[in-house]
Parts: C-alpha cells; structure tokens; sequence
C-alpha cells in the first residue's frame, strides 16, 4: 500500500492532468445535456471509466516492488481483454452521423475530448506494460510483441464496435465469441472490412505510440 502511495505521489502531475481532462469532458457533456435536455452521450462516460482500467491495472503493477513472472503474465491477460476499450471512444464518432446540426460542433468536441482521453490512458498503459515486460523478457521479444499487441486491440475495436462485444463477454459468451472470431480469421475474402479495419487500427495506434514514446524521450532528456 505504501509503495502504491508513493507512486500515486510521483505520478501526482499526469493524474492530476488526467482528472482534469476528464472532467472538463463530463463538464462539456453536462453542458450538452442541460442545453439539449438529452442523456443520449451519457454512454461515454461508461467508455471512459472502462479505457481508464487498463491504465489502472498497469499502474498497480509498476507499484509492486517484486513482481512474478505468473503474476504479470495473469495479469498481462486480464490488461489485454480491457485495452481495446482504451481506444474504442475512436469509434463513437460514428455517433455524429444523427447528431443536429446546430450542436454538431459541440458534439464533435464532447466526442474527440472522451477520444482524446483514451488514447492518453492507452498510451500511458502500453509505456507503463512496456517498463514491465523489459524487466522480465528480453527487449527483442518485447518490440516484436508490440505489434501483435496493436493488431489485437483493433480487431477487439471491431468486436466491440460491429459484432457488439465487450470485455467480459469471453466469460459468458465464449463459444459464441470464438466462433465469430475463427470465421473472420478462416475466412478472410468474406470478412475484408473486419481486416482493413484491424489493420488500419492497428497501424493508427502502432504510429501514435511511436509518437508518443518520442515526445516521452524528448521530455525526459
């Protein structure tokens, strides 16, 4: 516990800097609800908490001073089925398309600050997993791990956006899950869309990372 309070303490700036972005999304989402008398956003504020637990659960583990190889691999496992939902908010831009006209601005603001959002704590998890792996696992395996790691986000993006999974659905649905996920990989001509999404996801994600391990660099030199 103490080790986790010091570094809450040193993380004291980027969680500060988190909770205010965050909140200055809910405030901008309020303010759309009392202009509109509509909850219809109010869903992106479930995707948020959701993008924030892989970032909760890499920053638990970076707080253990004696980590386990079984521990992180069970818990690598878990921080994986809950990092898609991290960039997923991408997507809700989809929401757009009904928006009114008049707010279509003030949607599009509300919309990208919760994105924003994700892909910081996204980020900030794959640096925080990254750290981990390297103390346990030689850096080779690591780079080419990251990848993988990049194209199995955006293809969960695609079962959560257009087959309407989510995370703990590989608990109650697992059959139904694997079933989807063996056609789509067997049988590539009929799924194209689910492959140009999962690849073009995964290399959106694998650029912004690379950027943002350049500008970590940058900060810290």
């Amino acid at each position: 516990m103490n080790t986790l309070k010091t570094l809450v303490l040193k993380r004291f700036k980027i969680l500060s800097l988190l909770t205010i972005s965050m909140g200055f999304s809910v405030l901008l989402l309020l303010i759309r609800m009392k202009i509109t008398h509509s909850f219809f956003f109010i869903f992106l504020v479930w995707n948020l908490f959701l993008a924030a637990i892989p970032y909760a659960i890499t920053t638990y583990l970076v707080s253990k001073p004696k980590l386990s190889k079984f521990t992180l691999l069970m818990s690598g496992i878990i921080w994986l089925l809950f990092l898609p939902n991290a960039p997923y908010i991408i997507t809700d831009l989809l929401h757009l398309k009904i928006s009114s006209n008049n707010l279509l601005w003030l949607d599009v603001l509300i919309v990208t600050s919760f994105a924003y959002n994700g892909l910081i704590l996204f980020f900030l998890s794959l640096f925080d997993m990254r750290k981990l792996l390297l103390k346990h696992v030689r850096k080779s395996i690591v780079t080419y791990s990251f990848p993988i790691i990049f194209l199995l986000t955006g293809f969960g993006i695609y079962l959560g956006r257009f087959l309407r999974y989510n995370s703990w659905e590989i608990l109650n649905k697992p059959f139904h899950l694997l079933d989807d996920c063996l056609d789509i990989l067997l049988q590539p001509n009929h799924h194209a869309e689910a492959w140009l999404f999962t690849l073009t996801f995964a290399a959106f994600l694998g650029i912004g990372f690379k950027m943002f391990s350049a500008f970590q660099k940058t900060i810290n030199s």
